[in-house]
């Protein structure tokens, strides 16, 4: 693996330590589910960051786009990539690797990078927690990001929701209302679930004992301490969240909407850029948001 690009002694990226102006090469990129919508997508948004090159591009053995231009498919233009099926193949040049294909595929995809030391962020929501020993494992050799949500702003939402469930009073009832397009596999959705842990962690719980995923018809009604979910599906949502603390007399609404999937590429990009840099361990996006931040 080549050395990643980046700041270095304090020197901006395209300065030399002295000062000399130099140009670095860019981070050579492979694009894992880069036949799905997040893939298309990333390679619509490349073109936005000059310092990464896309160099491989891989999609599911079952996929019908084998052997097509990654370009093509995406709708700009050939690129002289073709997709592939075969992953260890296209790391051994690589600088970075991510990851929005499914969670099914996560474990070989982990054991690839670690195999090439190619750092790998992972996009692909409804990772089970049966991988978490193979992730805890692959961050010691690896710089290791996974995240459910890619998104700069759903990013702050985490942050918003932990400092919102640990000031509140606990009589204040949480709900999770959480919309998608009608293909989603996963729900509750991945941000959902990230949502919910950060809320039941900031109150001294776990999410296991205190999620409620479906209301009975006829019940008891709530019961104390429970993080209820709400899910939709149809059409082209691309992704909503609310977070609903709930008092007496009062309610406090925490909600980020996604209208372009591109806000997602791009939160990916700019991770995967920062990640490139970073030394073997498990990082989440809020490391990469606040790293250059004072608060």
């Amino acid at each position: 693996m080549a050395p990643p690009t980046g700041s270095v002694s304090g020197a901006p990226v395209g300065a030399s330590a002295s000062g000399a102006s130099a140009v670095s090469a860019p981070l050579r990129l492979v694009l894992i589910g880069a036949s799905g919508r997040m893939g298309q997508q990333i390679v619509r948004t490349l073109p936005a960051f000059p310092s990464v090159r896309l160099t491989g591009a891989v999609a599911s053995a079952r996929s019908s786009a084998l052997g097509r231009d990654v370009g093509t498919l995406a709708g700009v233009g050939e690129l002289g990539i073709a997709l592939h099926s075969e992953l260890p193949s296209l790391l051994v040049n690589a600088d970075l690797a991510l990851d929005f294909s499914h969670a099914e595929a996560a474990a070989n995809i982990l054991a690839a990078c670690v195999a090439a030391r190619v750092p790998l962020l992972i996009g692909t929501t409804g990772l089970g927690s049966e991988l978490e020993p193979a992730l805890t494992a692959a961050s010691r050799d690896i710089a290791l990001l996974a995240a459910p949500n890619t998104s700069l702003g759903v990013t702050l939402l985490l942050e918003l929701v932990q400092h919102a469930a640990r000031a509140l009073p606990q009589s204040y009832d949480i709900e999770i209302i959480e919309s998608h397009h009608r293909g989603k596999r996963d729900a509750p959705s991945g941000t959902a679930l990230a949502l919910a842990e950060v809320a039941a962690e900031s109150r001294g719980g776990y999410l296991s004992q205190q999620a409620c995923f479906a209301r009975p018809r006829s019940g008891s009604g709530r019961e104390a301490g429970q993080i209820g979910f709400a899910v939709v599906r149809g059409g082209d949502l691309i992704g909503e969240h609310q977070v609903l603390f709930l008092g007496e007399g009062e309610r406090l609404q925490l909600a980020h909407s996604a209208t372009d999937r591109a806000v997602f590429a791009r939160g990916a990009l700019s991770a995967a850029q920062w990640l490139a840099r970073q030394p073997p361990g498990r990082y989440v996006m809020r490391d990469y948001l606040f790293s250059n931040s004072k608060l």
